[in-house]
């Protein structure tokens, strides 16, 4: 699933999903800290392969006076700081062909979000670094159509690119996530499942996205069941007061029961 690629992840020998979890922005170095802390705990003791996630800015905003960030060379720093305290990988998303060389400085997967991954001198910049690749499958794209985003990344140069899935737009306000998409995409790369976007309730009058995280565990166990490689999970101590996308988080503290049941589930549909 090429995780050998990538510096300081462990665990890759177990039969598990790996996983991408964290807070959506990074809003200070002991939010940061505290979230990755419990993640490891967590992750050392099922033996799931582990990224850290934490956006370094945030430029897919509905409104003018949402948060962006705290800064972008300091949240960067702050990933590092991460991954060198936990000795673990970290991921984080950009949106200009100018992150991508500022970025791989800091992490170890460049993450295309899912409204840019059609944008090809952002995914060729990404892949240009070396680093792997997730390409966000985009929310009006089909899964049939990555193929073309994972070849941009290969023919740069690069064999690591992952595919993440986030839904489907239904309608102007909901997400849906079309199951059957998993099986085409793995053809493509390996597959990660973004749950807690897939719950997304996008364009609210309000200009702050809703959301459903009372269905986390629903969309995660039908992921792992269709052999997903990969879950992507946002997750904060505090999620009502978190920056962004507090909406459709999920709170720390429910984590490690959610990934208990979730390994359970994978050595079942293992030993079929």
């Amino acid at each position: 699933m090429q995780l050998n690629s990538i510096p300081k992840i462990k665990h890759t020998t177990s039969d598990n999903f790996f996983l991408l979890a964290g807070p959506c922005a990074i809003e200070s170095e002991d939010m940061a800290l505290r979230i990755a802390e419990k993640v490891v705990k967590i992750t050392d003791e099922l033996e799931i392969p582990y990224v850290f996630k934490g956006s370094f800015k945030k430029a897919n905003r509905s409104r003018i006076d949402s948060f962006t960030g705290i800064g972008d060379e300091k949240a960067l720093k702050i990933l590092k700081k991460v991954s060198d305290t936990f000795d673990i990988p970290t991921i984080t998303d950009i949106h200009e062909i100018s992150d991508a060389a500022k970025a791989a400085e800091y992490v170890d997967v460049l993450q295309i979000p899912a409204f840019l991954v059609r944008q090809t001198d952002l995914v060729v910049a990404a892949a240009q670094t070396g680093k792997v690749v997730n390409l966000k499958k985009g929310q009006f794209m089909s899964p049939e159509s990555m193929k073309h985003a994972v070849k941009k990344v290969h023919d740069s140069g690069n064999q690591n690119a992952w595919i993440t899935d986030r839904g489907t737009m239904f309608g102007y306000q909901d997400m849906i996530v079309d199951f059957r998409g998993i099986p085409t995409m793995k053809q493509f790369a390996p597959t990660v499942l973004d749950v807690t976007h897939s719950l997304q309730q996008p364009n609210q009058s309000s200009g702050v996205t809703g959301g459903r995280p009372e269905m986390i565990e629903t969309i995660a166990r039908a992921g792992v069941v269709n052999n997903v490689d990969g879950l992507f999970i946002e997750t904060h101590f505090d999620p009502a007061n978190a920056k962004s996308d507090g909406a459709n988080m999920l709170h720390l503290d429910y984590l490690q029961k959610l990934l208990t049941n979730l390994v359970k589930i994978r050595q079942t549909i293992n030993n079929l």
